[in-house]
C-alpha cells in the first residue's frame, strides 16, 4: 500500500508536486497520466526513496521510504533514463541485483532469457532502446520485488514483447500480489492493464478512480439515418458529444447503450449500437466534469 497526504516536492523554486495526495492499494496496477513537467517521474523517484520529500507523508507499508534499506529492497524503480554499469552485459547487471535484492531469483531470471529475445552475455551498450528497455524489465521482474515502479515502461517496446511483458506483469500480481505503478503519456497503452488510472496535473492528482468505476454512467452509440434527423428529435437524449458524418451519428450520451440504441431505433435509425469508449474519451469528460480543459492538460 502507498499511501501519500500532502506530499511536496520542490526543486529551488520550482514545485515539481504540490500537495499530492493519492492511494494504490496493494496487489494492483495503478497507472499514473500527466503531460510532460506534470510531476510523473518525480512521484517515482519519492516512492523509491530516490528523493526526500520536501514536505508532507510519503509511506509504502506504512514505513517511510528515503533512507530506509529495508524497505528500498521491496522496491525496484525503472526509470525512463535507463542506467547499467558501464561495459556490463545483462548477467553482470543480474550478479549485481542479486547482491542488492534478497530477493532475487536465478530460477526466474533462468526462465526469462527464455521469453525475451537477448543475449545475456553481450555487452548491453550494443543492444538498442527497445532491446534495453527488455533487460531492464527483465532483470526488475528477477528481483520478485513487492512494489514495482515503472516510468514510460513500455517506450521502444514492439507489439509482441509489449504483449509478453502485460502478461507477466498479470502473473506476478496474481502469485505475490505485486503492485505496479506505471507512468504514461500513452492512455491507450494503460487501458487494458491498469486497475486504476490517476490523473497528475500541475504537481496534483487531480482524480483518480477505477477503470470501470470510469467507464460507468455513460456510453458512446454509434447511429445510422439515412433520411437524416433533427437536433430537436434527440433532445431525449442527454447528449454530451455529437458529431455528424454524412448519415452516421456518433454519440456519447449518459445512461446506458443499451436503452440510448433503443431510443435511436424507434426514432428511425436503420442500425444503432453501443461502441466500447476510450480511457481518453473518458478522461475528456470527466476533466470536463471538474471544470478542466483537457486539451489544455494532456498531449
Amino acid at each position: 500500500m502507498i499511501e501519500t497526504n500532502a506530499l511536496v516536492k520542490r526543486f529551488g523554486d520550482f514545485t515539481a508536486l504540490a500537495a499530492l495526495t493519492a492511494s494504490i492499494p496493494k496487489g494492483s496496477v495503478y497507472g499514473l497520466v500527466g503531460s510532460n513537467g506534470s510531476g510523473k517521474s518525480t512521484f517515482l523517484r519519492l516512492v523509491a526513496g530516490v528523493y526526500q520529500p520536501d514536505g508532507g507523508t510519503l509511506a509504502v507499508d506504512g514505513q517511510s521510504v528515503f533512507e530506509n534499506t529495508a524497505i528500498k529492497q521491496r522496491i525496484f524503480f525503472l526509470a525512463d533514463d535507463l542506467y547499467f554499469l558501464p561495459q556490463s552485459s545483462m548477467e553482470d547487471m543480474a550478479c549485481f541485483y542479486q547482491r542488492a535484492y534478497p530477493s532475487f531469483s536465478r530460477e526466474i531470471y533462468g526462465k526469462l532469457c527464455t521469453i525475451f529475445p537477448l543475449d545475456p552475455k553481450k555487452k548491453l551498450s550494443t543492444f538498442s532502446k527497445g532491446m534495453k528497455r527488455q533487460a531492464a524489465l527483465l532483470l526488475g521482474l528477477s528481483c520478485c520485488p513487492d512494489l514495482l515502479l515503472l516510468d514510460e515502461a513500455f517506450d521502444g517496446l514492439d507489439p509482441v514483447i509489449r504483449s509478453a511483458v502485460r502478461k507477466l506483469l498479470s502473473d506476478e500480481i496474481s502469485e505475490r500480489e505485486m503492485t505496479v505503478v506505471i507512468t504514461s503519456h500513452n492512455l491507450r497503452e494503460l487501458e487494458d492493464l491498469c486497475d486504476q488510472v490517476g490523473l497528475l496535473h500541475q504537481g496534483k492528482i487531480l482524480f483518480q478512480r477505477e477503470i470501470d468505476e470510469l467507464k460507468l454512467g455513460f456510453c458512446k452509440v454509434h447511429a445510422a439515418f439515412p433520411a437524416g434527423i433533427e437536433d430537436s428529435q434527440l433532445k431525449e437524449l442527454d447528449i454530451m458529444q455529437l458529431t455528424r458524418t454524412g448519415s452516421l451519428l456518433n454519440l456519447i450520451v449518459r445512461g446506458n447503450a443499451e436503452d440510448a440504441s433503443h431510443f435511436l431505433l424507434q426514432k428511425g435509425a436503420v442500425f444503432a449500437e453501443g461502441v466500447p469508449l476510450t480511457l481518453e474519451e473518458v478522461f475528456v469528460h470527466e476533466m470536463e466534469a471538474v471544470g478542466y480543459d483537457y486539451n489544455n492538460i494532456l498531449f
